[in-house]
């Protein structure tokens, strides 16, 4: 198969500076296309489609991998046409991990040379940006919409690569500040609120951290956790969940099992796909049921 590597240069320090030497080792000659700014890698992979690349992968972090997504999303027919490859090059790589791709390089590699895929479903987020423009933004892993969207605003970049999924707990904490209006979820004749909605499509969220752990990236369905209240306690309880690799989601929380939702607030909330902020509430919830290939 025709493969192509969108990478991404800035992506984990060390790890991204010697994935050339080491790509040109494994597969001279391979198709190589760098991202220079946020949306290349969209742009990159919907060209790497049109001209007929069967496996495209993306080389990077989850968020180069859900420009990459959309990128083969954008050209017709792009699931049928084309399958995905993970090099998880980035600090949490929290996908790689779903699927277990192996995070070392070129273990990772090997995976992919050796070709074997698998179909997951792809969720999308549906809503109107700023311009007055209605957008659809598919992923594979998971979404939010409430404080964890307002902490990825409040993360200290350069922190990120010193403690790596750390940097977003004390993004939380600093997000536990001031208002946070009271979000509804509408979703298959029920309706559950609360101040933090997190959406997944596979188990993990935040790296190895079983959020979601009923989820199944291929049985049609998204796994929908509502927060009823936020306080220092429930956010204490989820850093804890990082060192020990235990959920320990509260009692309270409300669990939809649903193909399709609705998510409305009554002031400004943000949400974020993947871990990229895209906008603010009304937005809708969707898949496309067994749509892409991952090689896996």
């Amino acid at each position: 198969m025709r493969t192509c590597v969108i990478f991404n240069p800035t992506a984990r320090g060390d790890k991204a500076r010697h994935f050339r030497k080491h790509l040109d080792e494994f597969a001279p000659g391979l198709a190589l296309k760098p991202t220079q700014a946020p949306g290349d890698g969209r742009r990159l992979a919907a060209e790497a489609v049109r001209d007929g690349f069967e496996t495209i992968v993306a080389a990077g972090g989850d968020g180069t991998l859900n420009e990459v997504l959309n990128g083969i999303a954008d050209v017709p027919g792009g699931f049928a046409r084309a399958r995905l490859g993970v090099l998880p090059l980035g600090t949490v790589n929290v996908f790689a991990r779903e699927v277990g791709i192996p995070l070392r390089l070129r273990a990772a590699w090997q995976t992919i040379l050796n070709g074997g895929e698998r179909t997951v479903d792809v969720p999308f987020a549906e809503f109107t940006a700023e311009d007055g423009a209605r957008q659809r933004r598919h992923f594979v892993q998971l979404a939010g919409a409430g404080l964890d969207a307002k902490a990825i605003s409040l993360v200290d970049w350069q922190m990120k690569k010193r403690v790596a999924q750390f940097a977003y707990v004390l993004a939380g904490l600093k997000a536990m500040r001031g208002p946070h209006p009271l979000i509804t979820v509408e979703a298959g004749g029920q309706t559950a609120a609360g101040q933090l909605v997190l959406v997944g499509n596979g188990r993990f969220y935040g790296g190895s951290l079983p959020v979601f752990p009923d989820a199944k990236l291929d049985d049609g369905l998204l796994d929908i956790c509502v927060f009823p209240k936020l306080s220092l306690f429930l956010v204490a309880r989820y850093a804890m969940g990082f060192i020990t690799g235990s959920p320990l989601v509260p009692r309270e929380v409300k669990v939809l099992r649903v193909p399709r939702a609705k998510l409305t607030a009554a002031g400004p909330v943000p949400f974020e796909v993947e871990g990229d902020l895209c906008g603010s509430l009304p937005m809708e919830l969707g898949l496309l049921p067994n749509a892409l290939r991952v090689v896996a």
